[in-house]
């Protein structure tokens, strides 16, 4: 009875190390499962990694065209504000000129009402001296006629003289300041002109500034449209940095489990090597003492 007692428990701890057995293998296989996972985790992490660099180094290559690109647009920004100074001292230029262009028509007005005042005394002179020739000619007549008046007459005639030669001298005059004017009248015209000639240049400076303004606007806009875009790609490359960085914590955290696991497991193995062990000696004592 003793015999079989101890056969039947072999035949139980056969059958229960055959069972551990099969457990140990299928830890074995789960084992190396997740050793095969852990492997192909290192080879993801390290591609990952590696990815990690290249972006990087695209990301600083990145920084560094977003920096000359901004570096360009603070250029583009003062050739912008100078172009606008510019623009507002032609302008300014502009109305100095338009204004001495209304100071000169207005004095070339009140020299041309001037002028015809002056027309007018020397047509109303002329009348004068007309009157006083028709004048004259009554005197001689009367002289002819009348010899008795002749020292009266002459008295009359000197005084007429004398007036003619005053108006003579107030008609030169009046010829000289009109020549004069008229020489002003000239050269104001001819300065006109040249402030014409200016305004009209100024117009064209001014239009090309403007067009220089609009492409550098332009080109201004379409360096704000590339730096968003860049931006954007800037911003999508570190969120998906910010991805990779989680997947690589989330990789290391199962990695933290899987060594825990296998700890476990290699505890677990070891207590069921000393479990077998004892069991070996059990059974080896359980022969002896059998034979």
């Amino acid at each position: 009875s003793i015999i079989r007692r101890q056969r039947q428990e072999l035949k139980l701890l056969i059958a229960e190390l055959k069972d551990r057995d099969r457990e140990l293998n299928d830890m074995v296989a789960v084992h190396e499962r997740h050793i095969q996972a852990w492997e192909d985790d290192r080879q993801k992490i390290l591609a990952l990694a590696e990815r990690c660099s290249l972006l990087n180094n695209e990301l600083n290559e990145r920084n560094a065209v977003i920096k000359s690109l901004t570096k360009k647009l603070r250029v583009l920004e003062t050739q912008h504000n100078d172009s606008k100074i510019t623009l507002e001292n032609t302008q300014q230029k502009f109305k100095e000129l338009t204004q001495k262009v209304t100071d000169s028509s207005a004095q070339c007005q009140a020299l041309e009402e001037k002028n015809q005042s002056l027309h007018c005394s020397v047509l109303e002179l002329s009348a004068k001296t007309g009157q006083l020739q028709a004048r004259e000619q009554e005197l001689l007549t009367m002289l002819q006629m009348k010899d008795k008046a002749l020292i009266e007459t002459t008295d009359q005639i000197s005084e007429v003289t004398s007036k003619f030669k005053t108006l003579e001298n107030a008609l030169r005059t009046a010829k000289l300041e009109e020549f004069s004017r008229n020489r002003e009248q000239q050269d104001l015209k001819l300065t006109l002109n040249d402030v014409m000639v200016q305004i009209n240049k100024m117009k064209d400076i001014l239009s090309e500034k403007m067009k220089e303004s609009s492409s550098h606007q332009q080109e201004i806009s379409h360096l704000k449209q590339e730096n968003g875009c860049l931006r954007s790609e800037l911003l999508l490359a570190v969120e998906e940095a910010q991805r990779k960085d989680q997947l690589y914590q989330f990789t290391k955290s199962k990695q933290l489990r899987i060594e825990k696991e296998l700890s476990s497991l290699r505890q677990v193995c070891v207590k069921q090597q000393r479990d077998l062990h004892f069991l070996h000696v059990n059974l080896d004592s359980s022969e002896d003492s059998r034979q």
